[in-house]
């Protein structure tokens, strides 16, 4: 008799055990769907809030390209033979200010370039100024810059949603085609360090 009671409370105490620690995962997988819940709704907000943000910054680029007063701050350059190269945003950039453009480029380089920043910085008067947009709402300006420096012709492509811009500038004189790739701002909120110019 004393066998079966003790048998009887062993497992009893197994089965206690078992439904203890079953409870104990359970919690724990209530708690982990409960975080990752979270974490959802968390990115949904921050995704929802950048796209707002995004949207706010495309209106604001569109319409500093309307009103002919921007800069483009490039971070990354992309050369002809399509090697790119990541520079810094505020000695690379593309400016329009009513119909005086800046193009200045600035390497990290130990040499000092032409502008002193190990680049070159050209002046130019706008010849050119075209606006056109596609039916899904992408941004294309077409600009003619010419100067005692320069004569090119400058593509800029403004996706729809976004001021995440790409200039293409090519010479009239050459084929070095030279491809920017950066932020496109109101010339109010640009911070740029302008190099010597050439002329």
């Amino acid at each position: 008799m004393k066998k079966i009671v003790s048998l009887m409370m062993l497992l009893l105490l197994f089965v206690a055990g078992q439904c203890y620690a079953q409870s104990k995962s359970e919690l724990a997988k209530e708690k982990r769907e409960a975080r990752e819940e979270q974490r959802k709704k968390e990115r949904e907000q921050r995704e929802k809030l950048q796209e707002k943000q995004d949207s706010l910054n495309f209106v604001a680029a569109l319409m500093a390209i309307e009103q002919k007063a921007f800069t483009l701050e490039a971070d990354q350059v992309i050369f002809r033979n399509g090697q790119s190269a990541f520079v810094n945003s505020n000695t690379n950039f593309v400016s329009l200010d009513d119909d005086k453009a800046v193009v200045q480029v600035a390497f990290n380089v130990p040499s000092s370039g032409l502008n002193g920043l190990g680049g070159v910085t050209v002046n130019g008067t706008l010849t050119q100024y075209q606006i056109k947009r596609d039916n899904e709402g992408n941004v294309f300006v077409t600009m003619g810059v010419m100067g005692a420096a320069i004569s090119a012709q400058i593509f800029i492509s403004l996706p729809y949603g976004t001021n995440q811009a790409t200039v293409d500038i090519n010479p009239n004189f050459n084929s070095y085609t030279l491809t920017l790739q950066g932020t496109l701002l109101p010339i109010e909120q640009s911070d740029v360090f302008k190099g010597f110019s050439v002329f």
